[in-house]
């Protein structure tokens, strides 16, 4: 089995953006780690009375991650696997598309999302820069404002899979 990795170390005084930076890559990392050393029947493993699972949860994310970066940051339209999913005979497709994944696949599809969305956050030139794709009233996003939000997306579902690893088989968070 392959060694469960640590989680990244966050500097105590370092500047806004490396800390924003850093607290985001820690929960990547947290969510990713909830699905450590799990087969594909586990992440597939539901409790009711919710229908999320690990793959659920990993597939949902790795969309945000596209969402928010690659569409609204950057203005760009989603490519596949997320550009044919049919929103309106499933308004939650990006986490049951995640349910016909392996694991492999999921964490692959992840890892990817999340590259990409790092090299966008690095392109940035601030965190004053805006999003090229404003809200529907008009106004844009800053980059400190989406990374917020993407912590504080993490950070829900994170708790969720705490809770879903634990009933599978006792394992807590690091």
């Amino acid at each position: 089995m392959i060694e469960r990795p640590p989680l990244p170390d966050i500097a105590r005084q370092a500047g806004e953006r490396e800390t924003l930076i850093a607290f985001l890559d820690n929960f990547r990392a947290d969510l990713l780690d909830r699905a450590w050393g799990l087969d594909d029947e586990q992440l597939r493993q539901m409790h009711g009375p919710t229908t999320l699972n690990l793959a659920r949860l990993l597939s949902h994310m790795a969309w945000v991650e596209q969402h928010w970066f690659r569409g609204r940051f950057d203005g760009e339209q989603l490519g596949e696997p997320w550009a044919s999913l049919d929103w309106e005979a499933d308004p939650d497709a990006e986490m049951s598309l995640g349910e016909t994944w392996t694991g492999e696949q999921l964490r692959a599809q992840f890892e990817a999302s999340v590259a990409d969305s790092r090299r966008r956050v690095a392109a940035a030139t601030s965190l004053d820069q805006v999003s090229v794709q404003p809200h529907c009233d008009g106004d844009h996003w800053n980059l400190r404002w989406v990374l917020v939000h993407m912590i504080e997306e993490y950070a829900r579902h994170c708790g969720h899979a705490d809770l879903i690893r634990e009933s599978i088989d006792g394992d807590i968070a690091q």
